[in-house]
């Protein structure tokens, strides 16, 4: 099973919000997940991030895969 953290749109059309997600990649983007760990807000200003570092670096360990965009999060956050 390919584990991923990613990104899950909510929200209203132009007006998006994200769940960051653990999800087996050969759900949809929006389907089932394994666990909910943070979210990102784009819309405000500056951006909302609020992800459980603690879950995050569990995941990882255990084999998860950040996409791009969430690694970039993890980053910003010093997650990573």
């Amino acid at each position: 099973m390919a584990v991923k953290i990613r990104l899950r749109r909510m929200g209203a059309k132009k007006a998006p919000f994200y769940r960051v997600v653990v999800a087996d990649s050969r759900f949809p983007r929006d389907g089932r997940f394994i666990e909910e760990i943070g979210y990102y807000d784009p819309t405000k200003e500056p951006s909302v991030v609020n992800i459980d570092a603690e879950k995050a670096k569990k995941w990882i360990a255990n084999g998860a895969q950040p996409t791009d965009t969430v690694r970039e999060l993890l980053k910003k956050n010093e997650i990573l």
